[in-house]
């Protein structure tokens, strides 16, 4: 009988040592397999994803996963698309605008929206536009009653290609109940920006091949008067820089400019973030996440609310942009240049931003008589008009006091930097500010300088908001 015992006992510990090896092999195994799959569906990227999106609505857990390196995330997303009205050209367009909208409970702007578009739009700048609306509501009747107006009002615009409406189905749409509710917001709140999340990441992704450039407004929007001018004017101002967002409006997701390559990463983002926060907050983050830290915001707004009842219950909301005007086609050309001061700057509030038309500005300590602020071009060019504000309405004291505006010519090179050997005086500063026209009738000569010059000291500080320049057609070099 112990001679059977031992045999067992032996027989335990074999099984036990053999045992051993074989669930470590397995685990490793497992662990391979795991790794293997893990990597195979980031190899495969947004092929693997949208094979998912058909089948499963997309959730932000889903995406959270895979979402390493906003690169990856390069390809759309699949979804199929409802064509309600009109048919997209095989040519690319230079900016696409988009909208989209839901049933309202008080108040419809859409169709205005839409006629703003067009109608503040020469006939050589609707060849280089499309309108994207996404009919983001599951009404429908409601729907159809939209289509039915847009049509008739619009047909021409439709047959042209200039406009669009679609819509993406409910199904691909993810959960909307249960959410997050960050902010203490109640869950109709959350459901609602969520699903203006979810709106909005469509509607990009059906935006990404049609032109080079997207514009994102609100459906209840009125356009400054060829926005589109301005817009182009803008981004040739900005050629050579880095920029994500550049924004024509400080109101919500309103006049947001972005490179259409960059619409497939945005839309992937929202969807994968779409229960967190509001859209607007969003882009903020996506912004930062492709490092542009800073706002780039333009004055004055090209685009301003007009709706008094919001999508969300109909409640009231006035908000409108006070940088709104409705002839905007005056930007400034600014042309390239170097800016030079020996007035003491204050923290970051540099020369160059006095120059810039976004919205900042040059800050200096109190300026003493014969300081100088003077901006060198790279190209002597003549100048049709020279417009210059200081002080701002938070420090209405922090303006030039006694200020000259002068043009000169002849570059030399000196310490503080370079500088015109000759000048001639075009005005004096008046209550802070100077505008003066047809520059280019009053000068002889191509300007290669124009120089601020105090003219007496003052003991308050030195805003200057803006230097605005208008340019004719250079002369021959």
């Amino acid at each position: 009988m112990r001679l059977v015992w031992k045999s067992l006992d032996k027989m335990r510990c074999l099984r036990k040592r053999s045992t051993i090896p074989f669930l470590g092999f397995l685990i490793t195994f497992l662990l391979f397999l795991n790794l293997y799959i893990e990597d195979g569906y980031v190899l495969e990227g947004d092929k693997r994803q949208l094979r998912e999106a058909s089948v499963h609505p997309p959730s932000s857990e889903r995406y959270a996963h895979t979402f390493r390196d906003l690169s990856n995330f390069s390809g759309t997303i699949n979804v199929t698309y409802r064509y309600l009205a009109g048919t997209p050209l095989n040519r690319k367009k230079f900016l696409t605008i988009g909208l989209s909208s839901v049933k309202r409970k008080r108040g419809n702007y859409l169709l205005e929206t839409i006629k703003s578009i067009f109608d503040q739009s020469s006939y050589e700048e609707l060849k280089e536009i499309v309108v994207v609306v996404h009919l983001a509501d599951f009404d429908v009747v409601w729907c159809g009653n939209v289509v039915q107006e847009i049509t008739r009002k619009f047909a021409h615009h439709l047959i042209a290609g200039r406009l669009l409406v679609i819509q993406a189905p409910e199904m691909f749409y993810p959960s909307l109940d249960g959410l997050k509710r960050n902010y203490n917001d109640p869950e109709d709140r959350v459901r609602f920006r969520s699903k203006q999340n979810v709106d909005y990441a469509f509607l990009l992704n059906f935006c990404t091949n049609l032109s080079h450039f997207y514009m994102m407004l609100e459906d209840d929007v009125r356009c400054s008067r060829n926005f589109l001018a301005a817009l182009k004017k803008v981004i040739t101002s900005r050629e050579g820089s880095y920029w994500v967002m550049m924004e024509f409006s400080k109101l919500g997701y309103i006049g947001k400019l972005y490179h259409s390559r960059d619409l497939p990463r945005l839309a992937h983002f929202l969807l994968m973030f779409y229960q967190e926060m509001p859209c607007d907050w969003l882009l903020i983050h996506f912004r930062g996440l492709l490092a542009q830290k800073d706002v780039i915001r333009f004055k004055p707004s090209l685009f301003q609310h007009m709706g008094y009842y919001s999508s969300y219950k109909g409640v009231e909301n006035k908000l409108k942009d006070d940088d709104f005007e409705e002839d905007s086609i005056d930007i400034p050309d600014n042309p390239p240049a170097s800016i030079y001061t020996n007035i003491n700057v204050f923290e970051n509030y540099d020369a160059t931003k006095a120059y810039s038309t976004v919205d900042e500005y040059f800050w200096g300590k109190p300026p003493s008589t014969g300081d100088f602020f003077v901006i060198v071009f790279n190209k002597s060019t003549k100048i049709s008009k020279i417009k210059i504000a200081t002080g701002s309405d938070d420090r209405q004291n922090d303006f030039l006091h006694h200020g000259a505006l002068e043009v000169g010519e002849k570059i030399f090179g000196t310490k503080k930097g370079k500088q015109c050997s000759s000048y001639i005086t075009l005005g004096e500063f008046k209550n802070g500010n100077i505008e003066v026209q047809d520059v280019d009738h009053k000068i002889s000569f191509d300007i290669e300088c124009v120089r601020i010059v105090v003219t007496a000291s003052q003991k308050e500080w030195l805003i200057i908001r803006s230097i605005s320049l208008w340019t004719t057609q250079p002369s021959s070099q």
